[in-house]
């Protein structure tokens, strides 16, 4: 590693462990310190207890300073993962309701689109029309990308976590009640616009409080339920325009049904306002507020010992003085970009969150209900198999929390987008059929395929991938440019897609699509790297091997993949990362066999 790599490593190997080598006396002076710093000295027994475990997890097996039942509760935190208290399952119902809101809301327009643009004069085919309807539906995620995206950090700053969810989802409340009162284009246009402001900071925020209230053995999953809940959503979405397309117009009302379908999406975003009333708030922004006692208490609602909540209090405290200080009088924006470990990192997020647009998925999210009728479906039957894409996106988002630590963030995307593209193509050429049955089936098969492949690759990939490359010190600004690109390019393909499919039809739509998860593939090939299972340390020593050396390796994956999944050959995969830790070793085990056989060791 060079220099400045070698400076990042240093910070994330304090980072991931900041009491780490810290003599025992030491450690209990510090804690000592901290109590009588920040009013906790009737926590003292459970400070020290709490700092012993924070700073080597296996320790209370061997001291008899911890009774009986703190040993089992330390010991089934490990062996018994899953046994949470009922405090923090309400937090996590309350985080997946938040992501399902998420959903809903980029998916009831989906079934709306078919109705309401008739009722607004721009049902035509015309440029202005088609590019007017994909304005409304992007309405949103232009906010996101412009604005709201940005917010975030403020509002979580000034608010917190609690309070800056409650103010997106009663945002979405009642802009989508709004959205159903409107009677113009325009007027549409501005609801959708401001339901940005509750989509954006809420996609950024809740990831964030359910990884600071979670455990540090269930994190992982448990914030990887944020895309599986929001394809929940999604298929709920889908469901609502099926259920409401069969209400009738009342006197004095036209429209009615499109008008629930877009208000309803608001009611799960009510409902999570109520909940988060009796959530906790994040132990870690209260502690950054210096609110210790308070951080104490809700982290006692989250843990089943006090022995836990001291030890999560005091190792966050710990983390976060390390942290100001690894980024103090530092550039951060400017290092993530000149620093090539960090902009290797963001080039390699930059590409999953763009593929997560460019590989067409949320063409198929919000605009299937139309791709379904303009092949021959009855608005009924389209928005019924729109609902079929939705519940198939989801169900096979399931396993994903098992296969994307199985395969390898890399492999899964390395394998899906060329099936992705197979299956676009499906679609769109099944337009040519000038049979209507089998047009319908082609487009079907396409559009379910597409589904299948999409949710355990790309689906959960951009989001766990970003959350990891970056290194600590400038994570969250990581995440803030990569939502951002997430957001921006979901805006530019929702405006597009009408406009497109009038330009070059359907069969040239969804080729364009195609054509890029083929270009995403190589992209992926070339400058993605592996990050499943590696530690701080290995991450950092992956993303700063040179561009032109990664790519290379890249390209020389391509025959050794013809060979062994084509040929059903045994080649020898290639090992472009040696880890320093594996170094050591080495030199370590030759030292001792020289120590073992000088002569040999000299032959």
């Amino acid at each position: 590693m060079d220099a400045e790599t070698r400076a990042i490593a240093n910070a994330e190997t304090k980072l991931s462990n900041p009491l780490r080598g810290i003599p025992h006396d030491r450690l209990m002076a510090d804690v000592e310190i901290f109590a009588q710093e920040k009013g906790l000295t009737h926590l003292l027994p459970e400070l020290k207890k709490g700092a012993l475990v924070a700073q080597d997890p296996t320790c209370h097996n061997r001291l008899d300073i911890f009774s009986d039942e703190e040993k089992r509760i330390l010991t089934e935190e490990v062996t018994h993962k899953w046994r949470q208290t009922p405090m923090l399952y309400y937090m996590v119902v309350m985080s997946s309701l938040a992501a399902a809101v998420q959903g809903m809301d980029e998916a009831v327009i989906n079934g709306a689109q078919i109705i309401y643009p008739k009722q607004f004069g721009i049902g035509s085919n015309s440029q202005r029309d088609t590019w007017l309807v994909g304005l409304i539906n992007s309405a949103p995620y232009l906010c996101c990308s412009t604005i709201s995206c940005w917010l975030t950090h403020p509002l979580n700053h000034y608010l917190g976590r609690k309070k800056t969810i409650f103010l997106t989802c009663m945002i979405s409340f009642l802009t989508c009640a709004w959205s159903g009162l409107t009677n113009t284009w325009w007027h549409l246009f501005i609801a959708r616009f401001f339901l940005g402001f509750g989509i954006g900071p809420k996609s950024a925020t809740v990831p964030v409080y359910t990884a600071e209230c979670s455990p540090a053995p269930i994190r992982g999953a448990l914030v990887m339920m944020w895309q599986m809940w929001t394809a929940f959503g999604l298929a709920l979405g889908d469901l609502i325009d099926l259920t409401f397309y069969f209400i009738p117009d009342t006197p004095g009302v036209t429209g009615l049904n499109w008008r629930l379908m877009l208000g309803s999406a608001g009611v799960p975003g009510l409902l999570v306002c109520m909940q988060v009333l009796f959530a906790p708030e994040s132990p870690r922004w209260l502690i950054s507020k210096g609110r210790y006692e308070d951080a104490f208490n809700e982290l006692c609602r989250l843990r089943f010992s006090r022995v836990q909540a001291a030890r999560d209090l005091y190792y966050i405290h710990v983390l976060l003085e390390a942290e100001n200080e690894t980024t103090k009088g530092r550039n951060r924006v400017v290092e993530m970009f000149t620093i090539p470990r960090n902009r290797h990192a963001a080039l390699a997020s930059w590409v999953v969150m763009f593929g997560q647009q460019f590989c067409g998925v949320n063409v198929i999210a919000y605009y299937s209900s139309t791709i379904f009728v303009d092949s021959g479906f009855s608005q009924v039957a389209a928005l019924a198999s729109s609902f079929g894409s939705g519940a198939l996106n989801w169900l096979f988002a399931l396993p994903a929390v098992f296969t994307i630590d199985t395969y390898g963030r890399r492999n899964l995307l390395l394998f899906t987008f060329p099936c992705m593209a197979i299956c676009l193509l499906i679609t769109g050429f099944s337009f040519w059929s000038t049979s209507e049955t089998g047009r319908v089936a082609g487009v079907s098969i396409g559009i379910y395929l597409y589904a299948i492949f999409y949710s355990p690759g790309e689906g959960p990939v951009p989001f766990t991938y970003s959350a990891e490359a970056f290194p600590l010190y400038i994570r969250d600004l990581g995440m803030s440019f990569a939502t951002a690109t997430l957001w921006f390019w979901n805006f530019v393909l929702s405006i597009t897609w009408p406009s497109l499919v009038l330009a070059f039809k359907p069969q040239g739509a969804f080729g364009w699509y195609a054509a890029w998860c083929c270009i995403l593939w190589v992209l992926i090939l070339l400058f993605v790297r592996e990050t499943k299972g590696k530690t701080l340390e290995e991450l950092d020593q992956i993303f700063a091997v040179p561009l032109g050396a990664h790519a290379a390796y890249g390209l020389r994956q391509i025959p050794y993949g013809f060979k062994k999944f084509v040929l059903f050959q045994n080649p020898v995969p290639e090992q472009l990362y040696e880890f320093e830790s594996e170094v050591s070793s080495t030199r370590g085990d030759e030292k001792a066999r020289r120590e073992e056989d000088p002569g040999k060791a000299h032959v």
